[in-house]
């Protein structure tokens, strides 16, 4: 009797255990990654992207999105805005027909990461600002 519930709390066990690691892979894949490091939150996404109404073509492997438009003249107005508070941004159209709005292209992540945390250090109303990687 004593083996018997020994080996039915041991499957239970073993069962209860391989759900907990279904759960972590199925997050793992998702579009949409939230990153959580020691200083702040980072919304990841990849995505096909190209430069809108830009003079300077270059394409980086890291954006830094700080707006998202479906109508481009909506993406083209918010973008002005951004110019007059001082930024250099930049309006990129996404596989999806989506306008993001980047406030910086880079090569090194790392770079990026630096820009989100200072526009959400210096722009309370741009603390959505995420990470753009792209495809």
């Amino acid at each position: 009797m004593k083996i018997r519930t020994l080996s039915i709390l041991v499957v239970c066990a073993l069962l209860m255990g391989s759900c907990s690691n279904t759960k972590k892979t199925a997050q793992s894949v998702s579009p949409n990654l939230t990153e959580v490091n020691s200083t702040t939150e980072v919304t990841v996404r990849t995505e096909k992207v190209k430069p809108i109404d830009a003079s300077d073509k270059t394409m980086y492997g890291f954006y830094v999105i700080i707006g998202s438009f479906r109508n481009i003249e909506n993406a083209r107005k918010y973008n002005a805005d951004l110019v007059k508070k001082g930024f250099t941004p930049a309006i990129l159209e996404n596989e999806n027909g989506l306008f993001r709005i980047s406030a910086g292209g880079y090569d090194d992540e790392s770079a990026a990461r630096v820009k989100i945390a200072g526009i959400r250090a210096a722009y309370e109303e741009h603390s959505d600002v995420w990470l753009l990687v792209r495809k």
